[in-house]
């Protein structure tokens, strides 16, 4: 993976009169890296996406895309691919025609039948916008956004009303575009793709990046838990410092997840006492994600 950025962005400001939806930004992302920016209910990441996608002007700062600005969409926008939310796709117009379309608007070079077949649409290539489904309008979005393979793919939600199937297959699409060397800069609300798919996740709040790391630098500033019941007989004490959890259970943070459940279970059993409902797991995304809400 290289280690030139394609994505360059140093103090990005970006307000709306006396509103400041983006702080002091600054962010780099590599070449082939799958970037995941997520954040609370306006944490500024859709006005800092549209920014560098040169949608939007910047307030102050400095955005760079492959070397250039953004807002130069003829050097910048033939190498990338854009999936939104929403896309506005003309409701009169056949799945083909749109493809086609926003194709040569983007000038990108591709086999329209290859990308319907890439996203399961060869069937609705001659069907009307109007009359797909949710699920196929977001297939046909993706569609447009890989078209021609580009360097730099955005996927704002990608998977939102998708079914598990469909889910699937994209995500297969995108791994190749990877390997491939595409990169990728995703927003969503499903934490566990961001957890199991993003090289590095930066975490927005308020405007600000308030964390930025691998899955494993951002869950390792917070404890793991162990949870268990105890009999209602009296039991040694505990080997570990423990506080009461919800329901009457015990509850144990550890930042030592392997090394303290093993001192759990070997006093366990040199005390013949049953840890009922035993729980124990590594701090997730989520975890952290809470947390930013109440820094």
């Amino acid at each position: 993976m290289s280690t030139t950025p394609v994505i360059d962005v140093q103090r990005l400001n970006v307000s709306y009169g006396d509103f400041h939806a983006v702080k002091d930004l600054s962010l780099q992302i590599r070449k082939g890296e799958l970037y995941a920016l997520l954040g609370t209910n306006g944490a500024g990441k859709t006005s800092a996406l549209e920014t560098v996608e040169g949608h939007r002007t910047a307030t102050s700062g400095v955005v760079r895309v492959f070397g250039q600005s953004p807002r130069d969409r003829a050097a910048v926008r033939p190498r990338m691919g854009i999936m939104l939310q929403e896309s506005g796709f003309s409701p009169d117009l056949t799945v083909r025609e749109t493809v086609r379309l926003i194709g040569r608007l983007s000038q990108r070079v591709d086999h329209v039948d290859r990308v319907l077949g890439m996203v399961d649409l060869t069937r609705k290539s001659g069907t009307l916008v109007a009359q797909l489904s949710g699920g196929e309008k977001r297939r046909l979005d993706f569609a447009t956004a890989a078209y021609g393979a580009p360097e730099l793919i955005f996927l704002d939600e990608p998977t939102t009303g998708l079914d598990i199937q469909s889910r699937d297959g994209l995500w297969d699409v995108i791994d190749r575009l990877r390997e491939d060397g595409s990169t990728v800069v995703l927003t969503t609300h499903y934490l566990e793709e961001a957890q199991q798919r993003a090289d590095r996740i930066g975490l927005m709040h308020q405007g600000t990046l308030r964390r930025e790391g691998t899955v494993a630098e951002l869950t390792r500033s917070l404890p793991a838990v162990i949870s268990f019941s105890l009999p209602a007989a009296s039991a040694p004490a505990l080997p570990l410092p423990a506080e009461p959890g919800d329901g009457g259970t015990v509850r144990i943070e550890t930042l030592d997840l392997q090394r303290d459940l093993h001192i759990l279970l070997r006093w366990a059993q040199e005390h013949t006492v049953e840890l009922r409902g035993l729980e124990a797991g590594p701090t997730r995304l989520d975890d952290v994600f809470r947390t930013i809400g109440t820094e």
